[in-house]
């Protein structure tokens, strides 16, 4: 009886620890994907305002992947453990643009696009991964590290283009709004932050959210299937020439 407890009790400290690991592992690949992500996103707004002739962004060193730049201490954390968060903004100014609501627009859908480019070609990698490289502890690390990745780029682009301020949505209406509609409803962007913060920690947008998260997932699948396809015929093409 007295080694059968000592036994579960081996046993119960062995399935902690590996629970422990596998908790620190998932953080870990949390931060660095978003050290990845979330930068990608901001120099797309810097570069596409720097491209529209707006050039504020780059002087103040936005039109750069260096994580440090962009990062606002809070928001990272709110991002790595709670999964929504935010980055210090990029400015811009749209007396630089030749017309300034076209460029304000594109300019906000710039970082939505940048990540959903980085999505694609992070599936990309992951397929030949999972594909054709060899299964040991480094390609699993980096085969996890490119699924979420793929995950937060999805979900970072699909968030930000809800219409709502200060996201990168609400920029696009100003486009199609008049600006006494857009510029009343900018009075409240900080009680909009909130209340959608909250929304989002509640739940309350997980059905919605999931559901658009899955639509681009299937697309980005799609449009990476020719991998899929390579693949399984040079398993056949080996099979056939084996048999």
């Amino acid at each position: 009886l007295h080694l059968s407890l000592r036994r579960q009790r081996q046993m119960c400290i062995r399935d902690r620890e590996i629970y422990m690991t596998a908790q620190a592992t998932y953080y870990i690949i949390r931060a660095l994907v978003a050290l990845v992500a979330i930068p990608f996103h901001e120099a797309g707004h810097a570069l596409a305002a720097w491209l529209l002739g707006d050039d504020t962004a780059k002087r103040q060193g936005r039109l750069s992947l260096n994580p440090f730049v962009h990062f606002d201490l809070l928001g990272t954390l709110c991002m790595v453990f709670a999964g929504v968060g935010w980055a210090k903004p990029v400015s811009t100014d749209p007396r630089n643009f030749k017309n300034p609501k076209q460029g304000m627009a594109l300019t906000a859908l710039a970082g939505p696009a940048a990540n959903l480019i980085l999505a694609y070609l992070a599936m990309v990698v992951w397929k030949l991964l999972y594909y054709w490289a060899p299964v040991n502890d480094a390609t699993i690390f980096l085969a996890l590290f490119l699924q979420y990745l793929v995950y937060l780029d999805v979900s970072l682009a699909v968030f930000n283009l809800i219409p709502v301020p200060p996201l990168d949505g609400s920029r696009v209406l100003l486009a199609v709004l008049p600006e006494r509609i857009y510029f009343g409803m900018m009075k409240y962007e900080r009680v909009i932050l909130i209340v959608l913060l909250a929304a989002v920690w509640g739940g309350f947008l997980d059905g919605p959210l999931s559901v658009m998260n899955n639509v681009v997932w299937d697309l980005l699948d799609n449009g990476t299937q020719y991998i899929d396809t390579i693949a399984y015929s040079a398993y056949y093409a080996s099979a056939g020439a084996v048999i």
